[in-house]
């Protein structure tokens, strides 16, 4: 299967984020800078502000103050282009299986006959192959989300942006969607994800960011995070214990 794309020397940053509601700071990020090959995973207690940080990235969310940058330029339009992102829940076309894939590949322009070939493809690799003209929202959760994930896939993202991919999934679904995640990784796309299961960073994470109350508390190298992060309430958070 040919690669999705060359996304491993894409530079994220994003600086002096600061995003309000009401009386309450959500998001208060100094600076973060996310290069290299990925994934990276973000990690931290609910209510932390991983899913804002990750609408951030994406130019979902607009923040209150300062800016997100790709390659050293604000986030535009054209750069959103070359993104994707799946949600917890994925939101699926009412249409068949191959038809959800369709429709991506026909705005990017391909003929028939390279679209029928790309479907074929992209069912290969998500363990999907027969599944063509299944109505796509009679799949499983599990393969619901590897279709999203497959869709997005389709777009040749530069990035791809999961938001808890497979929260509220069995093990096996579980596997099938990281075995996925970490093909297009080895393929070329940057993978940022939220995540709130430390086993799963673990397995999937080159670098991690966790954070606690909106903040960016530790990022770093996964290995060197895991084995010894340098805030005290991080370490406690890897440990399992409960943090408010």
């Amino acid at each position: 299967m040919r690669d999705f794309c060359g996304g491993h020397g894409v530079l994220i940053e994003a600086t002096g984020l600061r995003l309000v509601r009401g009386d309450k700071l959500l998001l208060d990020i100094a600076h973060l800078r996310l290069g290299g090959p990925g994934p990276t995973v973000i990690l931290g207690p609910n209510g932390a502000g991983k899913s804002l940080l990750l609408r951030c990235l994406h130019g979902l969310i607009r923040a209150d103050t300062g800016q997100v940058c790709q390659d050293g330029v604000p986030l535009n339009k054209i750069q959103r282009m070359r993104q994707a992102m799946v949600f917890q829940r994925p939101v699926l076309l009412r249409r068949s299986v191959a038809a959800n894939l369709d429709f991506v590949l026909r705005r990017r322009g391909l003929s028939r006959s390279a679209r029928r070939e790309r479907i074929a493809d992209l069912l290969a690799t998500g363990g999907l192959s027969g599944r063509e003209r299944q109505w796509a929202r009679s799949l499983s959760g599990g393969e619901a989300q590897r279709l999203a994930i497959l869709r997005a896939l389709a777009t040749e993202p530069d990035v791809l942006f999961l938001d808890e991919p497979t929260s509220a999934l069995d093990p096996g679904a579980t596997q099938a969607i990281e075995a996925l995640v970490m093909r297009a990784s080895a393929q070329g796309v940057r993978i940022v994800m939220v995540t709130h299961d430390i086993g799963q960073a673990r397995r999937l994470a080159r670098d991690v960011v966790v954070m606690i109350g909106g903040q960016v508390a530790e990022h770093g190298d996964a290995e060197r995070v895991f084995g010894d992060a340098t805030h005290g309430t991080v370490r406690r958070f890897l440990a399992g214990d409960l943090i408010f």
